[in-house]
């Protein structure tokens, strides 16, 4: 997915800035061009290690350093994990994430990953894992096992990165991200609005994504979850700042889709408190893949019932699994 053109920050935030409607219009025929305008990716996340997680992000319920109270675990059973994901599979998900709380995996960790990863294709679904930094040799690992996608957000601008991180540095994310396009694996990675953070560094998120090499095949774009005990939920719970605006996320949504015409965008964590017409503006701005179930790692999520009866109302489909897999052969 080489970029079909080079967009400046000034062009983005001129994308932010059109009419609303103007926007979504022109996000809307981008996405007809190149996906299907009524399928959408039904995808489940399992938290296969959770907690404990020695970075400091401070958005995230897992950190170490966050006072949730959240329990601390191994990693999963590898037998416990292939049960989820055929749940997930009969459930009607075509793409199983897999997610450790590290800073990244240990070398004794990969066999037991690659086996995770080798038993879920062999059910004929998409994988993905997003474990933390990857060494090229661990990212050559699991690209042997037959890993699809790999998970590792930028989270936002790099300038307003070390605002919400500081063990770990913008440039950090993208040598991990080298790492797995080199080892040939699919590139995953967005991040989350929501966090305070200005219009200005959510174009210079977008533009971050869009000025990669190779566009990412996989676009998550998260509202944040702020949950008292953490960094951000301190900070924003009980505020206006606390929920984004619906517009503005959309509109987040819609510029992803222009400058990343051929991208996955994943209208991920946040979306179990939009509303129906929310969610469904998203959908017409070029999102195209969800997360289905009643849990997202350790935030609640819209369930598989909540999702039916939308899809139902707006005359959605669930994209097959047999499309996807050879999409991303391609």
């Amino acid at each position: 997915m080489l970029p079909d053109r080079h967009w400046t920050r000034d062009e983005i935030a001129a994308l932010f800035d059109l009419p609303f409607t103007e926007l979504v219009f022109r996000a809307a025929e981008v996405h007809r061009t190149h996906h299907a305008a009524n399928e959408v990716q039904l995808s489940t996340l399992l938290s296969i290690k959770t907690g404990g997680c020695p970075e400091d992000c401070g958005y995230c319920s897992q950190s170490a350093s966050a006072e949730t109270g959240l329990k601390a675990t191994k990693l999963m059973d590898v037998r416990a994990v292939l049960q989820a994901a055929a749940q997930a599979r009969d459930n009607g998900s075509t793409r199983f994430c897999m997610g450790a709380a590290w800073r990244n995996p240990k070398d004794k960790d990969i066999p037991a990953l690659a086996e995770m990863v080798r038993g879920v294709r062999q059910m004929g679904m998409e994988t993905c894992m997003t474990l933390g930094m990857l060494t090229p040799g661990q990212a050559d690992a699991l690209a042997a096992a037959g890993l699809d996608y790999y998970n590792h957000n930028i989270d936002t601008s790099p300038e307003n990165y070390a605002n919400v991180i500081s063990t770990r540095s913008f440039e950090e994310r993208i040598e991990t991200l080298e790492n797995v396009r080199d080892a040939g694996i699919n590139v995953c990675c967005g991040g989350i609005v929501g966090m305070g953070e200005t219009r200005d560094d959510r174009v210079g998120f977008i533009h971050a994504l869009a000025s990669l090499p190779v566009h990412p095949e996989s676009v998550p774009i998260n509202a944040l979850v702020p949950v008292k005990g953490t960094v951000l939920g301190n900070m924003l719970a009980d505020t206006p700042l606390a929920k984004i605006d619906d517009i503005e996320f959309v509109r987040t949504v819609a510029v992803a889709r222009i400058t990343m015409p051929d991208s996955m965008v994943r209208l991920s964590a946040g979306r179990e408190s939009m509303s129906d017409a929310a969610q469904t503006l998203c959908f017409l701005a070029g999102a195209n893949s969800i997360f289905t179930g009643e849990k997202l790692l350790t935030a609640g999520n819209a369930g598989e019932g909540k999702d039916a009866a939308l899809f139902a109302k707006l005359g959605l489909t669930p994209m097959a699994a047999e499309q996807r897999l050879v999409e991303a052969a391609e």
